[in-house]
C-alpha cells in the first residue's frame, strides 16, 4: 500500500506556505502554488512511473483560489485523496478531486477572510499599535513574530488534519460548532476594533461663536459636545466610514479621498483646526 512519507508531506506543506501565491495571475490565481505543493506528494507516490506523475499533476492544473491560511486544509485533503487514488480506490479520480476543490474553495475563502483577514489580523494590529505608543518598535516586532508563528503552526495543523481526516476535516468549519465559533470570534473582533478606533481616532472641532464686543465666545461647540456626548464626532466619522463601505459598497480608497476633502473644506471654513503653525 502506497503511503506518503512524512518528509514529502512536510515539504508539500512548506511549498504551500511559502509559495501559495507562486506565479499569481488573474487567470490562474493560486493554481501554480497548488501544483508546487502537490509536486513532492506526486513524486513520492509515483516515484517509478513518470506517466502517472504527469497524469496526477494534470489534475491540479484547474483554476484554484481561496484564503491561503485556512485553505491549507483543502491541500491536505487532496493529498489524502491522491494517496487513496494511488492505492487503487476507484471512486477517487480527477473529477472527484477537482469537484471537492471547487466546492470547498469558495466557502473556505469566505470563512478565512472573515476570521483571518477581518478578525485575527485587526486584533493583532490593534494590540501592536497599542504597544507602539511613543514610536516604540516593540509593536512591529510583536506583530511580525506572533503573526508568523500563528500562521505557520496553524496552517501546518490544518494541512495534516486535512490529510488525516479527509472530507471530515471541514465538518467543523462549516457545521454548527464552526458557526458558533465564528460568531464568537467576530464579536471579539468587533470589540477590539471598536476599542482601537476609540483609542486612536480623534476628531474634534474648532467651531465657536462670539458675540460682538465680547472677549470670550458664548459657544464652543467641542465643549458642548463633550458635555453631551464625549467623542461624538469621532463616533460619527467612524460610522460614516462603515456606512459608506458596508452599505454603499464604496472602496476604502474613495472613502479616504472623501475624508481628505471633508478635512480640507472643514479647515477652510474654520470647522477643523489642524493645529499647524507657519
Amino acid at each position: 500500500m502506497a503511503k506518503i512519507s512524512k518528509k514529502a508531506l512536510t515539504k508539500a506543506f512548506n511549498n504551500w506556505y511559502y509559495g501559495n501565491l507562486t506565479c499569481f495571475s488573474q487567470e490562474h490565481m493560486q493554481t501554480f502554488g497548488y501544483m508546487v505543493s502537490m509536486l513532492p506528494i506526486i513524486r513520492d507516490l509515483y516515484s517509478d512511473d513518470p506517466d502517472l506523475q504527469m497524469r496526477s499533476m494534470n489534475t491540479y492544473r484547474t483554476f484554484f483560489n481561496t484564503e491561503p491560511q485556512l485553505g491549507t486544509v483543502i491541500v491536505g485533503i487532496t493529498a489524502g485523496l491522491e494517496e487513496a487514488r494511488a492505492n487503487g480506490q476507484e471512486d477517487v479520480d480527477d473529477e472527484t478531486i477537482n469537484s471537492l476543490r471547487a466546492g470547498l474553495m469558495g466557502p473556505i475563502a469566505g470563512i478565512g477572510d472573515s476570521l483571518v483577514v477581518g478578525t485575527l489580523i485587526p486584533i493583532l494590529l490593534g494590540i501592536a499599535m497599542g504597544m507602539s505608543t511613543g514610536g516604540s518598535p516593540i509593536g512591529a516586532i510583536f506583530y511580525i513574530i506572533v503573526w508568523n508563528l500563528i500562521a505557520y503552526f496553524g496552517m501546518k495543523m490544518l494541512f495534516f488534519k486535512g490529510y488525516e481526516m479527509g472530507g471530515k476535516a471541514v465538518d467543523f468549519l462549516v457545521g454548527p460548532q464552526g458557526e458558533a465559533l465564528r460568531e464568537s470570534i467576530t464579536m471579539l473582533g468587533g470589540i477590539v476594533i471598536g476599542a482601537v478606533a476609540a483609542s486612536w481616532v480623534s476628531v474634534t472641532t474648532a467651531f465657536s461663536m462670539t458675540a460682538n464686543g465680547a472677549d470670550e465666545p458664548f459657544l464652543v461647540l467641542q465643549d458642548t459636545l463633550n458635555n453631551v456626548y464625549p467623542g461624538f464626532l469621532t463616533a460619527a466619522f467612524i460610522m460614516l466610514c462603515w456606512w459608506l463601505m458596508a452599505k454603499k459598497k464604496m472602496s476604502p480608497l474613495k472613502v479616504m479621498l472623501l475624508l481628505v476633502v471633508i478635512a480640507f473644506v472643514g479647515v477652510l471654513i474654520g470647522f477643523f483646526d489642524p493645529g499647524l503653525n507657519y
